[in-house]
């Protein structure tokens, strides 16, 4: 009799522990609301380890974490991952870095490579490169097919960046500790000041509760979509940054930011200069009556404004209009809040208001189907063109917009011609560069009217440079027919 009795209490034992001892519980942290909600609904899959202010370091299971998606938040792994029980309690007591109110002075002067920038993003590469996406099934980190897709867009972009000649491009895989698949980053290094980063971000992994089902296309196929276009009319238009761009595509978004926690904290621990980080996670759905909406917490207000204030002077009206408004994305929301939590400016421009953006997210549902166009996420790829430029700006010196308008320039019979008369001031010369940035031609101008041959060069756009002196010139679009 005492065996049987021993033999129950062990077991009874067991079945306590047993989710304790499954290898796809984790140690997070999340919001106090939802660690309370998790497992007042989930007793015997969570166990609250510690609270502090309005947070909880927490183990749960793997099954708790897909009840978190569906039931407590609707966007985003709700939690952020941690190594382990030290790591998760620690983490309540890190203090978040503060920001120096001088890190940056954003400005708008880009005009000239802005504008025609807008006029070349392609809805249809959007589309293309989301059913590219989706098609692999399912992105899940943990699955072998994460890591050909991670690798399949790195040949992506390596490709993009050879077939516009660019040898300021390269693209690496950041290999991770708490995942097996590698995020890709593509670095376009800067001109002047390579030392200083401008960054944008979206996760290349899906998640669903069938995870062998989990086509990820609004969630977050339309983001690598969205910034692979912007990147890709940056080449077109010959564009050369003055400070260094990357374009990252985290790994392990779904399983609470792993991906972009592990690589702002190595910058962070390294201390590179990372100016601001713009997350495009989800672009395609219009839900809502605007067309983004700003989250506004675990975000920086001042790169937020300086976003609103980039569709106020690009997009107000006309074929490139979009409007915004706010809203709130709650705890371990996306990618952003692991460079928030590092000290660096992170915004994150949504789909829709909270709570009216694609129901169909973290499901087989989650197709393009859905959306049926790439119109929406068009919207975004512009405002990540104009954020990149007018970031990193370009390496060819800006100036005033009156003195910008005062130059005119057109092509015709085989000739670039140019009318200066409206400039207040001389300039010394003109320089043509090709897409890939490459100088094809420098002449001096002698007069405010005048005219260069262009019939010995091929057919596309390239960028007219007319020079005052080393701390002024003006570029502007030319499209050789």
């Amino acid at each position: 009799m005492k065996k049987l009795h021993l033999i129950t209490l062990v077991v009874l034992l067991l079945s306590f522990n047993s989710f304790a001892q499954d290898s796809k519980s984790i140690y997070a942290t999340m919001s106090l609301s939802d660690a309370l909600e998790l497992k007042k609904d989930l007793p015997d899959e969570v166990e609250i380890l510690e609270k502090r202010r309005n947070e909880a370091a927490v183990f749960f299971t793997d099954h708790a974490g897909h009840y978190l998606h569906d039931k407590v938040l609707v966007h985003g792994p709700g939690y952020i991952f941690k190594n382990s029980e030290e790591d998760a309690i620690a983490a309540l007591y890190k203090e978040a870095k503060e920001i120096p109110a001088n890190k940056m002075a954003f400005t708008i002067t880009e005009d000239a490579l802005v504008n025609p920038a807008l006029d070349l993003i392609n809805t249809q590469n959007i589309e293309d490169h989301i059913l590219e996406l989706e098609s692999y099934g399912t992105r899940y980190h943990a699955y072998p097919i994460a890591i050909d897709v991670a690798n399949d867009l790195k040949d992506k972009w390596e490709a993009m960046a050879v077939q516009y000649g660019r040898s300021d491009v390269s693209v690496r895989l950041f290999n991770h500790v708490n995942t097996n698949m590698p995020s890709v980053i593509m670095t376009i290094e800067g001109a002047e000041t390579p030392d200083e980063f401008v960054v944008v971000g979206g996760h290349l992994d899906s998640t669903s509760s069938n995870n062998n089902n989990a086509p990820g296309a609004d969630d977050d196929a339309s983001g690598i979509a969205t910034m692979t276009e912007s990147v890709r009319a940056l080449f077109e238009l010959g564009f050369v940054p003055n400070r260094t761009i990357e374009i990252m595509a985290y790994a392990a978004e779904e399983i609470g930011l792993v991906g972009s926690a592990e690589i702002a904290e190595e910058y962070a621990d390294n201390d590179v200069d990372v100016i601001s980080v713009v997350q495009f996670d989800m672009t395609n759905y219009n839900g809502s009556a605007i067309d983004v909406s700003f989250i506004t917490d675990y975000t920086n207000g001042t790169l937020n404004s300086f976003l609103m204030e980039l569709i106020d002077h690009y997009n107000a009206d006309g074929i490139h209009e979009i409007t915004y408004g706010t809203s709130l994305c709650n705890y371990g929301c996306s990618d952003h809040a692991s460079w928030t939590s590092e000290g660096y400016m992170a915004s994150f421009p949504f789909e829709a208001n909270f709570g009216q953006h694609n129901g169909n997210i973290h499901s087989p549902g989650d197709t393009f189907s859905v959306s049926g166009t790439a119109n929406h996420a068009a919207k975004f790829s512009k405002l990540c063109t104009e954020y990149l430029i007018e970031s990193a700006k370009s390496s060819l010196l800006s100036v005033d917009d009156a003195l910008v308008n005062s130059v005119s320039v057109i092509t015709q019979n085989g000739q670039l011609i140019y009318n200066l008369e409206a400039a207040a001031i001389d300039f010394t010369s003109v320089i043509l560069y090709d897409i890939q940035g490459k100088k094809v031609l420098e002449t001096p101008i002698t007069s405010k009217n005048g005219s260069v041959s262009t019939q010995s060069f091929t057919k596309g756009i390239y960028i007219a440079t007319f020079i005052v002196d080393t701390n002024t010139s003006v570029s502007k679009k030319l499209i050789i027919k």
